[in-house]
């Protein structure tokens, strides 16, 4: 052997004792097939396997199951040859199963002619470094958003001076300030000035150095200089050979939170009483509808009757005092639904005197005999606009409140006086003339806190059960449709005085009363189906329709409506309940307009459903009806048609 091949056979050993000697990196050979060809004494303690039994092995044994899957080796030995080097990062698979953070450099071999020979694998194990900095990682990252993320709690530091280091989310929507303004500022530009002249911020920090920890409740101020009530602690912050580094200061703004407090609890009584008028308003609608079913057939009977007892005076009389008992029930019941939702305002000219003269027995009635009522109203007071019905229930509403605020018995006067209000005026009322109606009692009064939540919504004071808070907001809310106001003025121990601003009708509104009457409309005879589950007012609404002159043909479900257009029943109209089971009017008119297009369908409800879609746009018969309500809705409905069909 020469003695360069000798000098050459020393190095090569000797490069392969310095790689097998190397521990901490585990260094092998693999050829262009990426089967490992050499192993030395770090490949062996990081993966596990002996070199007997690694050699002739595919490298691709080191990668879990999902990098090669992934076809992560054969990428990472095509990036080599590519870019001429591979380097990377990830988890791989020692002998036992468990896996290793592993840092990766593949080095391409080739030959002077270009040919390659394999690759040269350098791995490392990262795993302490890597864990250490993934618990570092997260604990950092977990205390970044903790302190960021807090929004209720401004969290910040001080320098042991007491000037402002960092400020999170929280403190900047507390305090106003953002973290460029504030920074370096110090924490005393928060307390009040009478607290600075006391010198409260400087004694927080001597306290905190002291005794570790400072926490009490003050008044703080806020950028633009509103004040709030904090709860602060400060805590002194020091180093491991005990300096004093800073403070770490945590401010709370609890007049917020006592706010939220409150309006919690008070989101939580309405919500109890929403509920519960939800359920009295379902309540009432089903007794109106059974009521309104009920007045239907009296006034039908009782209108059938009086056409066919001919010319007996006192029988007539008989029949005219029954018919006006049952309109008074339709008050009744209109009332009621009233009082259950609120309904689309029908305004017209209202002389208040005759209506409050129309209703003074009711309010006698309602008040009982320990109260008196006075009426005091000019000759020549101007109708208002507004809707009859709405502001007599009103009036019920506020009379029914002062009784409540009588309990030894008093006075309710109901006066009402001509205003103006001029566009220079102070008042938030809109320029224009007004009627002044006014309720005053001779009860306890309210107190200033009682009057400025009066008009809220569910607020009362008569006590659980005894009333539903509403009666005042619907007053102020139907002032407010109707462009009115309604101003409450009460002191304690001084009565109570309730103002109801209605504006003043033009001169072109007109009363129901004085409304000219139609022309009646004449009908041919016409082939009627009526449907409606209850029997009497299906034989009520028959023998009304056939007094006219009409055909009538009755059912009493949808499905035996259906079955007799399926039947081949002429048919020029129906009519039908809205309200019943299985199958609603609503429901039988879709199928029966699919069925016949240009039939005229007429809806019969006793209390105001909310239909959607078709069934909206259909004619509707409110309950009770009278044979003149018939006419006039079939004379529409007939006319409606003809227009369809043309």
């Amino acid at each position: 052997m020469s003695e360069k091949n000798k000098t050459a056979a020393i190095e090569e050993m000797r490069f392969r004792l310095l790689i097998d000697a190397v521990v901490d990196y585990a260094i092998y050979m693999i050829d262009p097939d990426g089967i490992i060809t050499s192993w030395n004494s770090g490949a062996k303690r990081f993966k596990g396997y002996e070199e007997a039994e690694i050699l002739g092995e595919h490298f691709s044994r080191f990668y879990t199951t999902e990098d090669r899957a992934a076809g992560l080796p054969q990428r990472a030995l095509d990036t080599a040859i590519r870019e001429g080097r591979f380097e990377g990062e990830g988890w791989r698979v020692r002998k036992d199963g468990t896996n290793f953070w592993s840092h990766v450099v593949i080095d391409p071999i080739i030959d002077p002619d270009g040919k390659l020979l394999g690759f040269a694998k350098i791995t490392r194990d990262l795993t302490d470094r890597k864990m250490a900095e993934e618990t570092l990682k997260q604990s950092e990252q977990q205390f970044r958003l903790l302190v960021q993320g807090v929004t209720d709690y401004a969290i910040y530091m001080l320098s042991p001076e007491g000037r402002v280091s960092n400020w999170n989310q929280g403190a900047q929507r507390i305090k106003g300030y953002l973290p460029e303004e504030i920074i370096g500022q110090h924490f005393s530009l928060f307390y009040t000035p009478e607290d600075r002249e006391l010198g409260e911020p400087q004694r927080a920090l001597e306290i905190a150095t002291r005794e570790g920890r400072f926490e009490n409740k003050s008044w703080r101020m806020r950028k633009d200089g509103t004040r709030f009530l904090a709860h602060v602690v400060v805590d002194a912050i020091r180093g491991d050979t005990g300096t004093l580094l800073g403070f770490a200061k945590i401010t709370r703004d609890i007049t917020e939170a006592h706010q939220a407090q409150q309006a919690l609890e008070k989101t939580r009584e309405a919500l109890f009483q929403a509920q519960k008028m939800q359920a009295i308003g379902q309540l009432s609608g089903g007794i109106a509808h059974d009521f309104n079913n009920l007045l239907t057939v009296i006034l039908g009977n009782l209108e059938i009757v009086q056409k066919r007892v001919g010319d007996d005076a006192k029988i007539s009389r008989l029949l005219e005092n029954a018919t006006q008992g049952a309109l008074r029930g339709v008050s009744l019941t209109q009332r009621m639904l009233a009082f259950a939702r609120r309904q689309e305002l029908k305004t017209e000219s209202v002389d208040i005197a005759q209506l409050v003269q129309g209703i003074s027995g009711l309010l006698r009635s309602s008040l009982g005999p320990g109260i008196r009522v006075d009426t005091r109203f000019p000759d020549d007071l101007e109708p208002v606009l507004a809707d009859t019905n709405q502001l007599e229930l009103a009036l019920l509403n506020l009379a029914t409140n002062a009784r409540d605020a009588m309990p030894d018995g008093g006075t309710v006067s109901i006066s009402a006086e001509p205003q103006v209000v001029l566009e220079l005026g102070h008042s938030d009322l809109p320029a224009g003339r007004y009627v002044c109606l006014s309720v005053i009692d001779t009860g306890e009064g309210m107190d200033e806190h009682t009057l400025a939540s009066a008009r809220d919504p569910f607020f009362t004071t008569k006590g659980l059960g005894k009333g539903t808070g509403l009666g005042l907001s619907m007053v102020h809310g139907f002032m407010e449709q109707l462009g009115g106001r309604f101003i409450l003025k009460s002191a304690k121990a001084q009565g109570t005085t309730a103002e109801l601003w209605i504006p003043v009708a033009g001169e072109g509104t007109v009363s129901k009363s004085q409304q000219p009457h139609a022309e009646p409309v004449v009908v041919p005879r016409l082939s009627v189906l009526v449907v409606d589950d209850d029997s009497l007012v299906l034989t009520s609404t028959s023998l009304l329709l056939e007094d006219l002159g009409h055909r009538v043909v009755s059912a009493t479900s949808g499905a035996q409506a259906l079955a007799l257009f399926d039947q081949g029943e002429v048919i020029d109209l129906m009519i039908t309940d809205m309200a019943m089971p299985k199958m609603s009017g609503a429901q039988l008119a879709h199928a029966v307009r699919v069925l016949k297009p240009d039939l005229p369908i007429i809806l019969a409800t006793g209390y105001a459903e909310r239909l959607e879609g078709f069934a909206a746009q259909l004619p509707r018969l409110p309950k009770p009806f009278t044979q003149m309500n018939l006419v006039a809705i079939i004379a529409q409905s007939m006319k409606q048609g003809v227009g369809q069909s043309v």
